[in-house]
């Protein structure tokens, strides 16, 4: 068997080529498909299944683009709503890829229509046995399990999807054996689940030691304790999961975006996205243009902050920078990178944010500044700065009249990636003295300076 994981780390997501004889199948693939036809051509192989384990969230999928280019067939499980030619799989079914025999099962819990993959390949001449490797899609995680909360508008509630979600664990994952290898489609950092290992792959058998979602406890157990202290849904998840299941446009049909001027960036109606770093942003940006830089969870955080169909102009400092920025914002759906603009190129006023250390704010606080912490509530309530306002970044927007804007603003996070944000949106709402934390919540422990835990946390941990 010819197998690679391909893991896309600014969306926590891992796809799969599976490949044997002269045949090949693809496993949850991403928006952007050149790599899988790439591998296809290494090997000599032909690309014959194209395999959703479910109707994904948090991306665009590259399936509908792929089978066009290969002739292969798309395959998602028989609950999927698909408006396009689909081969629909069951409990039971099986498909071959040369030597390996591909079995489905059915696996609802995250989505309705969840499937798992059991590729099990042929043993050897020499006799040896060959592993089972399964693909579980966001059904099971290393160290966690799929949401069940993700698709209240399908007709289910999250009471009953996680019911579900348990029976297709212990009814079908659970009976495979200990050696069994996983391979989910997301790790950490994916919002598909609350506590995903770094991890990218492990064994069934480490699983059942390991993961918490796995332990001996009843089904009302496990819907209580895997439904709690999930994070917010992003607003774009609904229309990436529509989209998969309606197709979307080639990623090479899109039109590029177009080379602006400054009159026509600081004139531009839509969204300003400056994708450099948190240093360079704040040594000087377009006016009114928003951080995320592209060295981070870009996509995810693209996809949460900017609407789906809103125009966007890029801001760079280089046409590389643009391209990949443009190829990120297509992979959650954002179609509309309409113009783009080289720093170099800008010769309008610029805006500025201090970048400033963790000892600076030390002794700046108590001095009536309001100093704000835009990490999730969990993160926040596990260790913070005294006296910061937790404010979770995807909230700020619409919160941050808790706020006064004449007074100084320090915004932290755990790194200064996602402070960087808050602080261009701060400054968009009419913010005049802004600081971004240089290093976060890590360096102001790192630098052994006071740090509270808020009851829940302690109460959580005994």
């Amino acid at each position: 068997m010819q197998f690679k994981q391909f893991y896309l780390g600014c969306l926590s997501h891992a796809s799969y080529y599976i490949g044997s004889g002269d045949e090949a199948a693809i496993v949850d693939p991403q928006r952007d498909v050149q790599q899988y036809l790439d591998e296809a051509d290494a090997h000599g192989q032909k690309i014959k299944y194209v395999i959703e384990t479910h109707s994904h969230a948090d991306f665009v999928s590259g399936h509908l683009e792929l089978a066009k280019k290969t002739g292969a067939q798309i395959i998602y499980g028989q609950r999927a709503n698909t408006q396009f030619p689909t081969l629909k799989v069951k409990d039971g079914d099986e498909l071959s890829v040369g030597d390996v025999k591909l079995r489905f099962m059915e696996t609802p819990g995250h989505t309705p229509e969840g499937i798992t993959i059991v590729a099990e390949e042929k043993e050897g001449a020499d006799g040896g046995v060959r592993v089972p490797k399964m693909f579980t899609g966001d059904t099971l995680f290393i160290g966690d399990v799929g949401r069940p909360d993700l698709v209240g508008s399908k007709g289910f509630t999250a009471q009953q999807m996680g019911e579900m979600l348990y029976d297709s664990l212990h009814d079908k994952i659970l009976k495979l054996p200990d050696e069994t290898e996983v391979y989910p489609a997301h790790g950490a950092g994916s919002l598909c689940g609350k506590s995903l290992s770094k991890e990218t792959w492990s064994t069934l058998g480490e699983q059942r030691r390991f993961n918490y979602a796995l332990q001996p406890m009843s089904k009302e157990e496990f819907v209580k304790i895997v439904a709690a202290d999930q994070p917010e849904v992003p607003a774009y998840f609904p229309k990436s999961a529509a989209r998969n299941l309606e197709g979307s446009v080639n990623l090479e049909d899109l039109p590029k975006p177009e080379r602006m001027a400054t009159e026509q960036i600081v004139e531009f109606d839509g969204i300003v996205l400056d994708v450099r770093s948190s240093d360079q942003y704040g040594a000087g940006h377009v006016p009114n243009a928003i951080n995320i830089w592209l060295k981070g969870q870009f996509a995810s955080w693209s996809g949460t902050m900017i609407p789906i169909g809103t125009p966007i102009a890029i801001v760079a400092d280089t046409q590389e920078e643009v391209d990949e920025a443009f190829m990120r914002l297509a992979r959650v759906g954002h179609d509309t990178a309409a113009g783009y603009i080289l720093m170099s190129d800008f010769t309008g006023e610029r805006k500025k944010v201090e970048q400033i250390s963790v000892e600076k704010v030390k002794e700046a606080a108590g001095n009536g500044i309001q100093f704000v912490d835009v990490r999730r509530p969990a993160e926040h309530a596990n260790g913070h700065a005294p006296g910061t306002l937790n404010i979770p970044l995807d909230r700020l927007a619409n919160d941050f009249d808790q706020l006064d804007p004449e007074k100084p603003t320090y915004v932290i996070c755990q790194s200064g990636y996602r402070s960087s944000l808050g602080t261009s949106i701060l400054e968009n709402a009419g913010f005049e003295k802004i600081y971004n934390v240089a290093g976060g919540t890590s360096a102001w422990m790192g630098a052994g300076l006071e740090t509270d835990v808020s009851a829940t946390a302690c109460a959580s941990s005994k």
